[in-house]
């Protein structure tokens, strides 16, 4: 089906009250998805607060970085895998697998002896979190009415929210009444409920049958765990010829990919030229890549810059991160009834704050107050959210209907992606910089420099991405409005 023949113009009065979507046959679509996408948001959360209490018990403590890093790699493969998954198998059985992966994960962490088997069960989970954040994306793209994908994505955005504060108050419970095992065991009975829950559910919206198995791409999938792995690996310790073997090797690996990808044809596990800027998937995509990578800062270096500029505790380094999880849920809620004729306007003000944010950092993290750092993080969670909500309506309502499924996979995870090599690439500025030596609060202000500095780049980038994605006029396929 073209672009041109089969679209109609856009419904611009698409406002959907709260009451009439939670009232609809799709609330419990709702909860399936909000349930999948909890389990990915607060594990991850969980874990850094538990991880004190496991090394103290198990050992392993030069192997915390990677209990990060596997979750994350994996999280980016099953993304990229997730739409052909649901493709050729369809999306119950999808999402069903990716739950018990989660849940096997959880109870291997759980039982572990040792940090290296901690390590398999995180690895475990990070494939099934991912594939359940991609599916969640996935399902909201094709299984709700346009009208409603809104207000779907914004429940999400809430509970992702929602996520940043109970996901280290359960960590801390199962650390402070119980054990570090139970906060795994927590987890692992929520994720085979939703693995029962979706192999039980009746009606129509997820029974779609697939395509069958057929060939999965796994030398693909493989070389993309390589192109990540290495560049993780170029950002641990700095040293020149080092450094830049591991960054070009992951970047070739990364190169190779996207070209094996954009060769193949039924195993293709991205749209079609999808960082191409001048096609509107394209630019998306870059959108959301760019601004991951220049905002991963002042969440993985923040804390550590804000002790040592300002001497704060960590508590309230904790809630100037929060604020901006509290920003991200606030305006996703506030502005999902805004009718699709504002999509565009919504998108390009919620970047432009995103940018903005990245400009604040630069001055309020080294100068302060500190006021003015949770201000900022409000604004760039604010910017993510009033973007977000819209971005998934806009993109699928320019694309061929063929690409839906890896359009609405592909979303969170080139976000995961940019967050992942973003902090790579800072990592290098960091060490380079003097991160591991910095002794005073002026050395650490130095430092503070140039890794928000470096962001600045991807800030620009971010911004020409979204101008050239919101060039595009947006005109909603048949059937498409709800």
């Amino acid at each position: 089906m073209s672009d041109t023949a089969a679209h109609t113009e856009l419904d611009t009065e698409s406002f959907v009250p709260w009451r009439e979507f939670l009232a609809s046959r799709y609330a419990s679509s709702l909860a399936l998805v909000c349930l999948a996408v909890w389990l990915h948001a607060a594990d991850s959360l969980i874990v850094a607060t538990m991880l004190p209490s496991m090394v103290s018990d198990i050992g392993g403590a030069s192997l915390i970085g990677w209990s990060i890093s596997l979750y994350e790699i994996g999280s980016i493969v099953a993304g990229a895998a997730s739409a052909l998954m649901a493709m050729r198998l369809g999306l119950r059985a999808s999402m069903a697998m990716t739950a018990l992966l989660f849940g096997a994960g959880c109870i291997v962490s759980a039982a572990a002896p040792t940090m290296p088997v901690v390590l398999v069960g995180r690895a475990l989970q990070g494939i099934g979190g991912g594939g359940l954040v991609a599916l969640g994306f996935v399902a909201v793209s094709v299984i709700f009415p346009r009208r409603y994908t809104a207000r779907a994505i914004a429940a999400v955005s809430m509970l992702w929210g929602i996520s940043a504060f109970l996901g280290p108050l359960i960590g801390g419970i199962a650390v402070e009444y119980a054990t570090w095992r139970w906060g795994f065991a927590f987890f692992a009975i929520q994720a085979f409920v939703l693995t029962l829950w979706i192999v039980l559910r009746s009606g129509h919206e997820m029974s779609e049958r697939g395509q069958g198995a057929g060939d999965f791409p796994l030398r693909h999938l493989a070389l993309l765990c390589l192109a990540v792995v290495l560049v993780a690996f170029a950002g641990v310790e700095i040293g020149l010829m080092r450094t830049a073997l591991f960054a070009i090797g992951g970047l070739a690996c990364l190169g190779i990919f996207l070209r094996l990808d954009g060769h193949a044809t039924e195993d293709r596990l991205l749209p079609l030229r999808p960082f191409d800027m001048r096609k509107p998937v394209g630019a998306a995509l870059w959108m959301i890549f760019s601004l991951a990578v220049a905002t991963i800062a002042i969440t993985a270096f923040g804390p550590l810059l804000l002790t040592a500029i300002h001497g704060l505790s960590a508590l309230t380094v904790g809630y100037i991160v929060a604020a901006s999880s509290i920003g991200w849920s606030v305006t996703a809620v506030l502005s999902s009834g805004s009718p699709e004729r504002h999509d565009g306007l919504l998108i390009g003000a919620g970047m432009s704050m995103v940018a903005l944010s990245v400009v604040g950092f630069l001055y309020s993290v080294l100068n302060g107050p500190v006021w003015l750092v949770v201000l900022f993080s409000a604004i760039e969670g604010g910017g993510f959210g009033l973007a977000w909500t819209f971005i998934l309506r806009r993109v699928t309502g320019l694309a061929d209907r063929s690409e839906i499924h890896r359009i609405s996979g592909a979303i969170p995870t080139v976000q995961r992606m940019g967050y992942a090599l973003g902090a790579a690439y800072i990592g290098i500025v960091a060490n380079a910089s003097g991160l591991l030596t910095m002794d005073t609060p002026g050395a650490a202000a130095e430092v503070a420099e140039r890794i928000f500095f470096a962001c600045l780049p991807f800030a620009v980038l971010g911004l020409v991405a979204t101008a050239m994605f919101l060039r595009h006029p947006v005109r909603v396929p048949h059937g498409q409005s709800g």
